[in-house]
C-alpha cells in the first residue's frame, strides 16, 4: 500500500473525520488503513465481534478505531452518529453475499438491506454531520453492477441498486456541498473470493479476461478512494468508477 500512498500528501486528511462501515477485514479495512495513514481519525465499523477484535489486535496501533454497529437496525445507526462531533467522509462498504441461498425470499431481503438499505439508512443519518463539513460518501458497487451472476441475484440487484442510490443520493445533497460517488471493484482477493482465487483453474480464467492479467487486491481500491475523498475531485460526484483492471470490458 505504501505505493500507493506515496502519491498523496501524508497529512492529506488531518483533522478529518472518517466513517468506514463494514471496515473490520477486506476492502473496508484497506481503505479504512489507507486513510489513517494520511492522517485521518478513522471509524471503522463491523457487526461480528470476533472479526473487530482479530482488527483490533492486528491494528492497535493503526490510529483507526473499531467499533461495534448493525447497520440493519436503524435506531443503532442513528444513536452511532448523532455521537459523533464531526464527519468528512462516509465509506459504506457494508456487503455480504449467500451463494444460491439467495433466491429465497428471506435471504434475497437480507442481503438487500445490508448491501443497499443500509447504504441509504448511513448516509441520511450522516447527512446533517456532512452537511456542515461539506463532506463526502462513497459508496462500494460491484462489478456485478453491470453483469449477472445467476447464484447471487440479490447481491447483483443491490450492488446495481447502489449505482442509481449514488446517482440519487448526489443529487439530493449536490446543492449542500455533499459529493457523493462509487466504486465497483472486479475480481480482488479477499475472503469472499478465497474459493476462486486458491483454485488455479478460475482463478486463471479471471485473471486472462482482466486486461492487466491479474487478480486486483484490495490495496488496488485505496487510491481511488482517496482520490473521491480529496479536493483533486471536487467536481466529480454522481459517478461510479469501476476498478477492475479492465474485466467488465474484456472478451472471453
Amino acid at each position: 500500500m505504501q505505493d500507493i500512498l506515496s502519491a498523496f500528501r501524508p497529512d492529506l486528511f488531518a483533522g478529518k473525520t472518517v466513517v468506514v462501515s463494514g471496515g473490520s477485514s477486506g476492502i473496508g479495512l484497506a481503505l479504512a488503513q489507507g486513510f489513517a495513514r494520511l492522517g485521518a481519525a478513522v471509524i471503522a465499523t463491523g457487526s461480528t465481534s470476533a472479526r473487530l477484535a482479530a482488527a483490533k489486535a492486528a491494528n492497535g496501533e493503526s490510529g483507526i478505531r473499531f467499533e461495534q454497529l448493525d447497520v440493519r437496525d436503524k435506531k443503532a445507526v442513528d444513536a452511532f452518529f448523532a455521537a459523533l462531533p464531526k464527519l468528512d467522509v462516509l465509506v459504506n462498504s457494508q456487503g455480504i453475499a449467500r451463494p444460491d441461498a439467495e433466491w429465497t425470499e428471506e435471504t434475497y431481503l437480507e442481503v438487500v438491506d445490508v448491501n443497499m438499505n443500509s447504504a441509504m439508512r448511513l448516509a441520511m443519518a450522516a447527512h446533517p454531520l456532512l452537511k456542515n463539513s461539506q463532506g463526502v460518501i462513497i459508496n462500494i458497487a460491484s462489478m456485478l453492477s453491470y453483469l449477472a451472476d445467476d447464484s447471487v441475484p440479490a447481491y447483483c440487484a443491490s450492488k446495481t441498486g447502489i449505482m442509481g442510490l449514488t446517482r440519487a443520493l448526489a443529487h439530493k445533497f449536490g446543492p449542500e456541498g455533499i459529493r457523493v460517488n462509487a466504486i465497483a471493484p472486479g475480481y480482488h482477493k479477499t475472503d469472499m473470493t478465497k474459493a476462486l482465487w486458491t483454485d488455479p483453474v478460475p482463478a486463471g480464467k479471471i485473471a486472462q479476461k482482466s486486461a492487466l492479467k491479474r487478480w486486483g487486491t484490495v490495496d488496488d481500491l485505496v487510491g481511488t478512494a482517496i482520490f473521491f475523498a480529496s479536493p483533486a475531485s471536487m467536481f466529480v460526484t454522481a459517478t461510479t468508477l469501476p476498478v477492475d483492471g479492465g474485466y467488465v470490458v474484456g472478451g472471453f
